[in-house]
């Protein structure tokens, strides 16, 4: 990533500068600009001057950071070399073009709101079963219908100087579900299902925007699946923000299993208001490059945000799960719990971090990052970190990396389970403990499920 050119596909004034302000730019990132160029007169809500001033302003903070690098301490650990080293294009998909839905979705017991390579599909959706406390629009009909209401919501959470991914999001997005959940109802249930479907040879990025709304007092159950199928590399850049309500409550869950080949980014803006309460839990176990990012401020008193989650590795996948909980407001409680199985030449990062402002007095923050190296060539990065400013607090972390016990497989082996077998007893009794903070049932067999399919991926790919 060090070579760089100039940029001359993208005139200075498309970004706002005189001709001798030109920066040289990495050819990734000129690219990106350069199709921005190209389809700024067909991105939805083009016609409106608001929604263009936002993707320029987009465009010219991704021009000036460019992606990041390992200089950048946020992206110390995670490489990015293989993915700005491939040309994506925009999906040419009509949005009503026959899909062959893949295998593996999970049942969730709710409605779906499916996209197909970033682009919502409500013929594929279950609209009519939404409750009626639940109103879900599509982004780029917003967009192009000039909404005044989306100017106050877009990029209020995930400001485009949030990072490069976020800024490339905000200038190529199409599309996305905006959720409003009113305290009308309770114990309201979503299933969103993100499908890449690159065809051919052809490389395509999108970068679905999501806006959910949780007013106040509201329930949400939501489920977000990320699957995909093929050879094809391709780009699923994801950005979400999330604002809940007082007394308001969410639980989260995210499934991971991206295409062997893909790339998957996905940042989660999450404010908490008081007394509210957000309860998140992702497993990762697709994807060639995947890095799950949270940003949760706990901004009313007394309020809570739960990070949990799995990060499976296996081949020479690469899984980065980024946490930032900063708490703004006194008497407020965070839990974080992270597990990562790494088999072949997998490698994982875990970056979590605390963050007490002054004004948070009584604050109660917890982090635990373990790992299970199944192999000697698989590898994980942890860095946790504590930034406090408060007096009165109660923050903690910790971290082990180990791998299987060898006199546990013994045992089970003597029992006569095949060795097999007895890897995967003792990697699911590892597991147990951070599936079991998803109190869905529905939901939490979805994701044993989906472990159980990353195991016998794993085990068939180091030919035990």
């Amino acid at each position: 990533m060090a070579s760089s050119s100039r940029r001359p596909e993208m005139g200075a004034a498309a970004i706002g500068a005189p001709a001798a302000a030109v920066p040289l730019l990495h050819p990734a990132v000129a690219a990106y600009l350069a199709r921005h160029d190209g389809l700024v007169d067909r991105l939805p809500g083009h016609r409106h001057a608001w929604v263009r001033a936002l993707r320029r302003c987009a465009a010219e903070a991704f021009a000036r950071q460019g992606f990041p690098t390992r200089r950048n301490e946020a992206w110390h650990y995670t490489d990015l070399r293989a993915l700005t080293e491939i040309r994506f294009d925009e999906p040419l998909v009509a949005v009503d073009r026959p899909v062959l839905l893949p295998d593996g979705i999970p049942e969730a017991g709710a409605p779906r709101l499916m996209f197909v390579d970033g682009r919502f599909r409500p013929d594929l959706s279950d609209l009519d079963a939404l409750p009626a406390c639940v109103r879900v629009q599509s982004l780029a009909a917003l967009l192009e219908a000039g909404e005044e209401t989306l100017r106050g919501r877009l990029g209020r959470l995930a400001p485009v100087e949030a990072g490069a991914f976020v800024a490339l999001n905000a200038m190529l997005a199409e599309d996305g579900a905006v959720v409003t959940v009113s305290a009308a109802g309770s114990g309201a249930r979503l299933h969103l299902v993100s499908i890449g479907s690159a065809e051919g040879d052809r490389p395509v990025a999108f970068h679905p925007r999501h806006l959910i709304a949780v007013e106040d007092g509201a329930e949400l159950t939501l489920l977000e699946s990320a699957l995909g199928e093929g050879a094809t590399p391709y780009l699923n850049n994801s950005v979400s923000e999330i604002a809940l309500g007082a007394g308001a409550r969410m639980t989260h869950v995210r499934l991971q299993a991206e295409a062997v080949a893909s790339f998957h980014v996905a940042t989660v803006f999450a404010t908490v208001a008081e007394d509210a309460e957000y309860d998140s839990f992702a497993l990762a176990t697709g994807a060639r490059l995947a890095r799950n990012e949270v940003h949760a401020t706990l901004g009313g008193t007394r309020s809570a945000a739960h990070l949990n989650g799995a990060q499976l590795g296996d081949g020479a996948r690469h899984v980065d799960t980024t946490t930032v909980i900063t708490h703004a407001a006194p008497s407020c409680a965070s839990r974080q719990t992270f597990k990562s199985v790494l088999a072949g030449r997998s490698r994982a990062v875990f970056q979590g971090k605390i963050h007490v402002h002054r004004a948070a007095q009584k604050t109660d923050g917890y982090q635990m990052n373990q790992a299970l190296l199944l192999s000697p060539e698989a590898e994980i990065d942890a860095k946790p970190q504590l930034e406090i400013y408060a007096d009165d607090v109660k923050c903690s972390h910790g971290a082990t990396v180990g791998e299987l016990d060898a006199d546990q497989i013994f045992y089970l082996r003597s029992r006569g389970l095949p060795l097999a077998e007895a890897r995967a007893v003792l990697i699911e009794a590892f597991l147990a403990d951070a599936l079991e903070a998803v109190r869905d049932e529905r939901l939490r067999d979805a994701l044993a499920a989906a472990t159980a399919a990353w195991w016998a991926r794993a085990h068939a790919e180091a030919g035990a």
